[in-house]
């Protein structure tokens, strides 16, 4: 199969759901479970904290749901989830011995039970491979965002997403913000039109320094590096695909999901350059440009003792549009101003309620469950991959100090991961060097 910018702008398109309001409380109800016809069983695949969340959020999402299977490279990692699980969620959570799967191929194992609906939220390297096999077993999917490393591994996610709406199964992504209210509320006024032809943009995602796992001697270096994978760009995708990708995935869904047509800029590391923070950057500041001429400025960052910043501001010729993350601001100014705590003013009169009463994170599931329900499985795969290829073109433009392309970046064969992974490996990549680093 072959990928072109033309065929993905031309398979692509927004898809739209209205939520239902359940279980607000995010606590499990304490009667006793039992199984029936109608259970949907839930299997966990990466047991970390956001894998842990998203199954409470599964769990909260529908009144006969069970937790049946789970999966990860670490028993730590399964047992100390398990037991969160188990104390929060009470009767919901029935996982036996027997599928409780550790391991490199535990997803393999887990995708043999009969569970209905799979939770993917290990490592971003692992996730072509784990959504492909899902995809394969027939199951419906919560997939945590980014989807993919690299070009490689990204065209695989394509082939799956597009077999999973051919299959008829459900995708949702695990990009929270297109699930957030007073987001959609405000995001889809700049689309039909409030503050006119954006011109101009800008998006960033600035903040603080992450965790670290200091090592243990009987760690191997695959382990090691494993443990710590938000340092390893083949694990993680660096920095702007593994968490900043939240702005450009609104960046892109401000501008209706087209695709820029190339972007330009820059990267590096001033100071998280200790050798424990693996090969990634610590900032990256890069201009896209669109077909129609406008241009969007992204920064990130993590560096501590710096200003923070997480927004989209849009430019456009008939007023602007703001959206802060940190402080909550929703606001159009302009020819046409509106706020987003203006309840009058609200296009769908209960958004305003429900904004300030839902989690993005339960309404993902929310809205994933009751697809399931309906028989209409909710699927975000034909945008997702777009806001994926934005940032990883974004990191090659960084990386290489070159203006790439989106068709290049689509048609790069430029391979992060390895193909088979094992604890005794030993893969380190170096640290990309603007100008020298020039292979796309």
């Amino acid at each position: 199969m072959t990928f072109s910018r033309r065929k993905f702008i031309k398979a692509a398109g927004l898809t739209t759901m209205s939520g239902i309001l359940l279980n607000q409380s995010g606590i499990a109800s304490e009667r006793v479970w039992s199984l029936n016809n109608k259970t949907l069983k839930v299997g966990l695949i990466g047991c970390g904290g956001r894998g842990t969340a998203a199954a409470m959020e599964a769990l909260n999402a529908d009144p006969n749901v069970i937790l049946y299977a789970m999966a990860d490279a670490f028993q730590d990692h399964l047992d100390e989830s398990h037991k969160t699980l188990t104390e929060k969620m009470g009767k919901k959570v029935q996982v036996s011995k027997n599928n409780q799967f550790v391991g490199l191929d535990a997803y393999q194992k887990l995708l043999a039970t009969d569970v209905d609906v799979v939770l993917l939220a290990a490592p971003p390297a692992f996730r072509p491979s784990h959504l492909e096999a899902s995809v394969n077993a027939g199951k419906h999917i919560f997939c945590e965002k980014p989807f993919a490393v690299d070009a490689p591994g990204l065209r695989r996610v394509i082939a799956a997403s597009q077999k999973s709406k051919e299959k008829n199964l459900a995708l949702v992504a695990g990009f929270c913000w297109r699930y957030h209210l007073p987001k959609r509320e405000t995001f889809n006024r700049v689309l039909n039109g409030q503050i006119g032809n954006v011109l101009a943009s800008e998006s960033t995602y600035n903040t603080g320094e992450l965790w670290y796992k200091e090592r243990k001697p009987e760690w191997t270096d695959f382990e090691y590096q494993l443990r710590n994978w938000l340092y390893y760009n083949w694990l993680s995708g660096d920095h702007i695909i593994e968490q900043a990708i939240h702005s450009i995935d609104m960046l892109q869904w401000a501008m209706g999901d087209q695709l820029p047509i190339q972007v330009t800029g820059s990267g590096g590391r001033q100071k998280r350059t200790d050798p424990k923070f693996g090969n990634i950057y610590d900032h990256f500041a890069l201009v896209y440009e669109y077909p129609n001429g406008s241009k969007s400025y992204f920064s990130s960052r993590q560096q501590s003792n710096t200003a923070p910043s997480y927004m989209v501001e849009l430019v456009g010729d008939q007023g602007k549009c703001l959206v802060d993350c940190r402080t909550g601001v929703h606001s159009i100014t302009g020819k046409s101003p509106w706020k987003y705590d203006d309840e009058t003013k609200f296009t769908d009169e209960n958004a305003y309620k429900k904004s300030n009463s839902r989690s993005m994170y339960q309404q993902e599931h929310d809205e994933l469950f009751e697809s399931i329900r309906k028989n209409k499985p909710k699927n975000d795969g034909e945008w997702m991959v777009k806001s994926n290829l934005v940032a990883l073109a974004g990191r090659m433009a960084a990386y290489s100090g070159q203006t790439v392309t989106l068709d290049a970046a689509l048609a790069s064969n430029e391979t992060y991961s390895p193909a088979e992974f094992s604890w005794d490996m030993k893969y380190d990549l170096p640290i990309a060097i603007p100008g020298v680093n020039i292979k796309i």
